[in-house]
């Protein structure tokens, strides 16, 4: 698809950064304080090893989907691990595309940055976007627990 950009968040994003991000946190039914937005944004664009990175597709020159990605050590392994934290495109241009697009370019960075394995965690009833993890990811037996 020549009219898909997938590039790097730069400043000039925020405002579509934080309209993207925005309604991604809406589809889990979550808001968060304006304090988490401004920090969120200065860590993606941080030099830090430890924050996570963001890239942003551009469909026809607008910005229309993003990605929060991150690398972590891994007990099992030497290299570290990417875990792709967030994954959003806008429903207006939702089967072009886009998304495996973002997931194929957080493979690509997570390979440029040693880091073979690349994980991803959804809700059981996102079964639109379950549909596109089923083709470009393998489904592990794994189930999450978190604090109570």
């Amino acid at each position: 698809m020549t009219e898909l950009v997938i590039r790097a968040l730069m400043v000039s994003d925020e405002a579509e950064w934080r309209r993207m991000w925005k309604d991604y946190l809406a589809f889990y039914e979550t808001e968060l304080g304006d304090a988490i937005y401004k920090s969120t944004f200065a860590r993606l664009l941080g030099d830090d090893p430890q924050d996570f990175s963001c890239l942003i597709a551009e469909h026809k020159g607008k910005p229309v989907g993003l990605t929060h990605f991150l690398y972590h050590r891994h007990g099992w392994k030497i290299e570290n691990t990417c875990y792709l934290q967030d994954l959003w495109t806008d429903a207006d241009v939702r089967g072009l595309g886009i998304g495996r697009a973002l997931i194929e370019a957080v493979y690509a960075e997570a390979d440029k940055a040693g880091a073979p394995s690349v994980y991803w965690l959804t809700q059981d009833f996102n079964e639109n976007a379950r549909k596109l993890y089923d083709r470009i990811g393998v489904l592990s037996d794994f189930i999450k627990y978190q604090r109570g």
